[in-house]
C-alpha cells in the first residue's frame, strides 16, 4: 500500500544502499568460536546457544580446573551480562542480545551453567557507543567484590595496567601481543571481545569510570562468528548487477567487517575507513572518500549520518538499512529509510 506515490519515485532512483552488518548482512547468530589468554589460543566447539562443548588447545582438551585464566574469562562473560539462555521445545534459545547469550553458551561450556548463581551485581556501567564497554561490580556468596569488564579491544585495552598470566598472576601489559591475536581473529571474520577485571574491597557499593581507568587487569580476548546471510549475499549480487552500490556500515573492528565483506561480494573490500579517519576528514574530502570506500568500521550514530549526508552531497539517492537504535539518525536523514 504506498500512501504516498513520490515514495516510489524516491525507490526507483536509489543509486547507494547503506546497510547495517550485524543482523541485516548478517544472520545476528553469535557463537563463540575462539579464546585467546596467557599467550595460548583455545578453540571452542558446540553449535548454536547450547551451553554444551568443549575448549581444545594445540588439538588437545583444555581443563579449566588446570588453566584458571579460562574460569575467570567464564565468570566475566557470565556476570558482565543482562541476557539469559532458555531451554524449551526448540532447544535453547536466548532471551536478550544475541552476543551475550553466546556468552553465557560460552559460561556454561566452561564452568557450567549455574557456576556462577551464587554471586550478587552490586552496581553497572551500561554498555555505551561512546566508550564502548560495559562493567559490573559483583560480588560472591563470601562478600569478596570484583569489577568485570567487556568490550571493544581497542576501549578495553586503554583500560587496563596489567594482564593476567597462566599461574593466575600478572605481568606488565604487551599491548602489541594482543593487537597481533586481536587481528588474527578478525581477520578470520571474528567479532572480538576483550574481557578484564580488578578485585576491590567487600564494601565497595558504588561503579564509576575512575574504577576502572588504568586499573584493569586484561584477562583475554573472545572471538565470535556471526555468518553472512545466504539471501543477503544474492541480494548484494542483485544490487551491483542493477548498477546499485552497496556499502557497509558497521561498528565492529576493521579487519572484521573487511573479512565478512569479502564474504558478502561487496566491492573495495581491501579498502576500510574507520571512525576515527572520518572524523579527521573535512566533509569535502569525506564526499570524495565515500565514492571510493564500501566498507567503514568501528563507526557511531553521528559518523552514520556524515556518511549518508556525504553521499548525498554527491547527488547520489540514498537509502539506508539498519536494526538498532544507533541507526535511527541515519535511517531518517536518508532517501529512504528502512528499518
Amino acid at each position: 500500500i504506498v500512501r504516498r506515490l513520490p515514495a516510489i519515485e524516491t525507490l526507483g532512483s536509489v543509486s547507494v544502499i547503506c546497510s547495517d552488518k550485524t543482523g541485516t548482512l548478517t544472520r545476528n547468530e553469535m557463537m563463540v568460536r575462539a579464546l585467546a589468554a596467557a599467550g595460548a589460543v583455545y578453540h571452542v566447539t558446540g553449535t548454536g546457544y547450547a551451553p554444551e562443548g568443549e575448549l581444545q588447545r594445540d588439538g588437545e582438551t583444555a581443563d579449566p580446573a588446570e588453566e584458571p585464566q579460562l574460569t575467570e574469562i567464564a565468570r566475566i562473560a557470565a556476570l558482565c551480562n543482562d541476557s539469559s539462555l532458555l531451554h524449551g521445545d526448540a532447544g535453547w534459545q536466548v532471551e536478550g542480545d544475541p552476543m551475550e547469550g553466546a556468552l553465557l553458551a560460552l559460561s556454561g561450556k566452561v564452568a557450567g551453567p549455574t557456576a556462577f548463581d551464587g554471586w550478587t551485581r552490586i552496581d553497572a556501567i551500561p554498555f555505551d557507543a561512546a566508550h564502548r564497554y560495559m562493567a559490573t561490580l559483583d560480588q560472591d556468596a563470601q562478600g569478596q567484590a570484583h569489577i568485570h569488564v567487556k568490550g571493544a579491544p581497542e576501549a578495553v585495552l586503554a583500560l587496563c595496567a596489567d594482564q593476567r598470566t597462566a599461574g593466575d598472576g600478572t605481568e606488565p601489559l604487551v599491548a602489541v601481543g594482543w593487537q597481533r591475536q586481536l587481528e588474527a581473529l578478525a581477520g578470520e571474520g571474528q567479532r572480538v571481545l576483550a574481557v578484564a577485571m580488578r578485585r576491590v574491597p567487600s564494601n565497595h557499593a558504588q561503579l564509576t569510570p575512575g574504577d576502572i581507568d588504568r586499573r584493569l587487569t586484561l584477562i583475554g580476548l573472545i572471538g565470535l562468528i556471526d555468518p553472512p546471510r545466504a539471501e543477503a549475499i544474492d541480494a548484494v549480487a542483485e544490487c551491483h548487477a542493477a548498477g546499485i552500490r552497496v556499502k557497509m556500515i558497521t561498528g565492529d573492528h576493521a579487519a572484521t567487517a573487511r573479512a565478512i565483506a569479502e564474504q558478502i561480494g561487496l566491492r573495495n573490500h581491501n579498502r576500510v575507513l574507520t571512525g576515527s579517519d572520518v572524523e579527521a576528514l573535512e566533509d569535502a574530502a569525506l564526499a570524495e572518500a565515500v565514492m571510493e570506500t564500501d566498507i567503514f568500521a568501528r563507526t557511531s550514530p553521528t559518523h552514520k549520518l556524515r556518511l549518508v549526508t556525504a553521499l548525498q552531497s554527491r547527488g547520489l539517492t540514498v537509502a539506508m538499512t539498519g536494526d538498532g537504535v544507533n541507526d535511527a539518525p541515519a535511517l531518517k536523514r536518508a532517501d529512504a529509510g528502512i528499518a
